[in-house]
């Protein structure tokens, strides 16, 4: 990934609460194309110790290391202390007082542009650590995905009681922080415009009258991993991947088991179903049906599933952002059927790169046509692989984060940048940004986002918000 030297480099702070790798795919790949367009970056990031040691040894070259490590305790610690605030569990987790010293040591002395954010997990540690720095650097918070929607979403429509029970228990909290975004950080980076409206409608709703401005910046796909392969398909194979413990992954499985596939199955009886992904619970183990259902565990390359299978499936009963499993499978040129929610922070046109269904029969009956349709897989194939390269390119991706890096500076260096936590951001935005929702979006606070919970709600979430979904 090479690319000319930018007109200026920059010297990036990255505060996030893991370690970037191929599985935290975001971060990694954005801070992969950042160091290729010339820029200088150094990353604070809690590990988990040996366990980290493969992906920080895979980020040589991308940055330079400042590790802490924060482990169970730590964390029970920081959830403890959030308790009786009104701080979200999710934005405690990680906040550990060595993991904010080493920031603000950072920060301090480190000669840093900017400070790139990764996720509601680490927002807290990196306001922290600047509030008490008379000149720190401008904050970009990468905030990935609203939170609180997929909070939402899980209490709506997950299957399994803890998995509801634990976002019901967040809600509230998390609701009340997001909308202060604009009010800690100088800029806001979200995948999809969805989530930009989530963000401001919440603004909004609880009366936050400053603004800074919130950009889509999109999931890539790394389009050189992730390529077509040469070679005859297995035939009549479908495809599921995802990290399998994650609550979302595993009620999209559960559905495509129980209600879309019996349908197929009736019909194409030799249809051979591949769950690919890590840590699945004994409810899908319990699924395994040697010759029609293979539930893989954790594999060392998905690409080979993705390859081989027939079709790739997306059968995502709720979420947010943009999934990768999608992107993934479509830069590998496997056809793919996919909910809509799969596919609401995508562009890609439906029937033409990629086949949409709503319910458990359409869903069916488009698995079971194409099953039977080798010449529209080869059009989905070549369409979707068109789309990721045309749409999803990391190195794009990087282009649009650099200009957030270099509006913060400018705004910084006309006065216009403000204070973190004063108020006195709130002329940052244009009359534009301030007015950018409608009348309809800011009071659609509609039942995705009406306040369900209480003010003692809060939860940790789960490991996989944000990365690969």
């Amino acid at each position: 990934m090479r690319v000319a030297n930018p007109p200026t480099q920059l010297r990036i702070l990255v505060v996030a609460p893991y370690v970037p790798s191929a599985i935290r795919v975001r971060p990694y790949n954005l801070m992969r194309a950042l160091a290729a367009r010339g820029h200088v970056l150094h990353l604070v990031c809690a590990t988990r110790g040996a366990a980290d040691a493969a992906d920080l040894a895979a980020l040589q070259g991308i940055c330079t290391v400042t590790t802490v490590a924060v482990g169970r305790v730590s964390n029970g610690l920081a959830y403890l202390r959030a308790l009786p605030s009104s701080l979200p569990l999710q934005a405690a987790h990680c906040l550990a007082p060595d993991f904010v010293a080493a920031t603000r040591a950072a920060m301090a002395h480190g000669g840093f542009d900017v400070v790139h954010i990764e996720h509601l997990r680490a927002a807290e540690i990196a306001w922290q650590a600047a509030a008490t720095l008379p000149n720190a650097p401008p904050l970009v918070l990468d905030a990935v995905d609203s939170i609180s929607l997929l909070f939402e979403r899980t209490v709506r429509h997950s299957p399994r009681m803890k998995s509801r029970a634990i976002a019901m228990l967040d809600l509230a909290r998390t609701r009340r922080y997001e909308a202060t975004y604009s009010r800690r950080f100088h800029h806001i980076v979200i995948t999809s415009a969805e989530e930009r409206w989530a963000l401001e409608t919440l603004r909004h709703h609880f009366g936050q009258t400053q603004v800074a401005p919130v950009t889509v910046v999109p999931n890539g796909v790394d389009l050189d991993y992730f390529q077509p392969q040469a070679g005859q398909r297995d035939p009549e194979t479908i495809v599921f991947s995802g990290k399998m413990s994650y609550h979302a992954n595993e009620a999209a499985a559960l559905y495509l088991l129980h209600e879309i596939m019996p349908r197929v199955w009736q019909v194409c009886p030799t249809v051979r179903l591949v769950l690919a992904g890590a840590e699945p619970g004994a409810a899908l183990l319990a699924q395994r049906r040697p010759g029609r259902v293979e539930v893989t565990g954790a594999v060392p390359d998905l690409r080979p599933y993705l390859a081989q299978a027939t079709i790739a499936v997306a059968p995502i009963r709720y979420g947010v952002g943009v999934q990768n499993k999608v992107l993934e499978a479509m830069a590998m040129a496997t056809p793919v059927i996919a909910a809509r929610q799969a596919t609401i922070a995508l562009a890609a046109r439906p029937d033409h790169e990629l086949l949409v269904a709503d319910d458990a029969p359409e869903f069916a009956s488009q698995i079971i046509s194409l099953l039977h349709n080798p010449s529209q897989q080869q059009q989905l194939a070549q369409a979707g692989r068109s789309y990721v390269e045309r749409e999803h390119s990391w190195g794009r991706s990087a282009e649009v984060l650099e200009g957030c890096y270099r509006g913060v500076q400018e705004n910084r260096g006309t006065g216009e940048q403000g204070n973190r936590g004063t108020g006195e951001q709130g002329n940052r935005g244009t009359e534009g940004q301030r007015n950018r929702g409608t009348e309809g979006q800011r009071n659609r606070i509609t039942e995705e986002q009406e306040n369900r919970g209480t003010g003692e709600q809060g939860n940790r979430g789960t490991e996989e918000q944000g990365n690969r979904l």
